[in-house]
């Protein structure tokens, strides 16, 4: 079993309490070093775009109960090469990269290699950079850089649009990485028909919009571009490694005809889908990837560990949950405005909560002997000398009984 730990660098107001950002910063650079200290292999970094205290204000907001942002994390490549020069093991990941911002699939792109090329220069470098790449949570950021219904088709069947779109982004994105020339008439086209959508009913609104009855649509490239190749160009894929954040099969198998991507995971996705993706890429992987491997697929989780001296078990265990009922309570109050018991419980009943002994004995029944966790433990808590604690406490009281 690995163990990374993930960061989500989350400005939000606890308890009355709201850091600045530069004091946010801080915290995560000492949390990042701590974990590289103690032989954490991965520190997986959550990213957001543009502010949710603005957002807010608009029309239609995500989500106007939150105080300030979800993440102040825009660029791990940026964020990289400063964790790369603070700490000395330590690889670093994204949770995930919206390609879709920022200029889209090309300027994503030519970032990586930049990135990789300026990352090499230091022959005595090998740590990884774990590109986890998406869409975002949030369609307002993309919104903001064109990524919106442009017809009367489009807004009709643009929940299925939206995973063609990224599936055109990803296919962009990465024949770029590995070195195509090449323009927009040499994507993929996307077609969108019946089977694409779950009724009649919905594919008639499609075909109302469209003006006539016919089999299949073609939706218009949303990116046009002459052949072009981009710079870098010398720069090697050997220190980047690709994790598509999709569990759209076809997504997955398009993005593994091109270069091998292995599959980012939440810890809210079922077991089941979990166990369906790990038999599917088997045969699906890139091979170039070599054998697919179980912790090709990370798992977040969070931690509530707690192993205060001098007290009894039975403390220990209470001190735990109540950590997680208050982080739990205090996201799902500013997440939706209101508070729901049974997510609480849910919640909590998914986290690793309890003294070391307990969360060795969770880990051993929840999880594959062969899975990657990706520990959260700064869920909704700025106290950086507790997160510090809590990542010690995991490392030296439950990773050992999983070497």
């Amino acid at each position: 079993m690995k163990f990374d730990v993930f960061f989500s660098i989350c400005q939000t107001e606890i308890s009355g309490y709201l850091p600045n950002e530069r004091t946010m910063f801080h915290n995560f650079f000492d949390q990042v070093s701590h974990a590289d200290e103690l032989g954490y292999e991965i520190a997986w970094v959550a990213e957001s775009h543009l502010s949710c205290e603005v957002q807010k204000h608009n029309p239609n907001p995500v989500i106007p109960n939150f105080k300030s942002e979800i993440g102040l994390n825009t660029d791990i490549l940026q964020l990289a090469h400063r964790i790369f020069a603070l700490t000395k093991r330590i690889h670093v990941g994204s949770a995930i990269r919206n390609i879709l911002v920022n200029g889209g699939p090309i300027a994503h792109a030519e970032a990586v290699k930049t990135f990789l090329t300026l990352h090499e220069l230091d022959e005595a470098e090998n740590r990884l950079i774990h590109l986890g790449f998406a869409t975002g949570r949030f369609p307002f950021s993309s919104a903001a850089y064109g990524i919106v219904p442009r017809s009367a088709v489009e807004k009709a069947a643009w929940h299925i649009i939206r995973v063609k779109l990224f599936q055109e982004a990803t296919e962009i994105f990465l024949r770029f990485l590995r070195g195509d020339i090449l323009s927009s008439q040499d994507v993929r086209s996307k077609i969108i028909k019946r089977e694409d959508f779950n009724s009649d009913q919905e594919w008639s609104k499609v075909l109302q919009a469209y003006g006539k009855e016919v089999n299949q649509i073609e939706i218009p490239p949303f990116w046009n571009f002459d052949r072009i190749g981009i710079i870098p160009a010398q720069a090697s894929l050997n220190l980047l490694r690709l994790i598509i954040g999709s569990h759209n099969p076809t997504t997955q198998e398009l993005a593994n005809t091109i270069l091998p991507c292995r599959v980012f995971n939440l810890s809210i996705t079922p077991e089941a889908h979990i166990e369906e993706t790990h038999r599917r890429m088997k045969t699906k992987f890139h091979p170039d990837g070599g054998e697919w491997q179980r912790w090709y697929m990370p798992r977040t989780v969070l931690v509530f560990i707690d192993n205060t001296p001098k007290k009894s078990i039975a403390q220990r265990r209470a001190i735990a949950r109540e950590r997680a009922n208050q982080a739990l309570h205090a996201y799902w109050q500013a997440i939706e405005g209101t508070l729901d018991p049974e997510k609480i419980i849910k919640a909590t009943n998914n986290a690793l909560v309890g003294t070391p002994e307990d969360i060795v004995q969770q880990i051993r029944e929840r999880f594959h002997p062969e899975d990657r966790l990706m520990l959260w433990f700064d869920f909704f808590n700025h106290n950086n000398e507790e997160v510090k604690e809590s990542m010690t406490q995991f490392m030296k009281n439950v990773c050992p009984y999983f070497d």
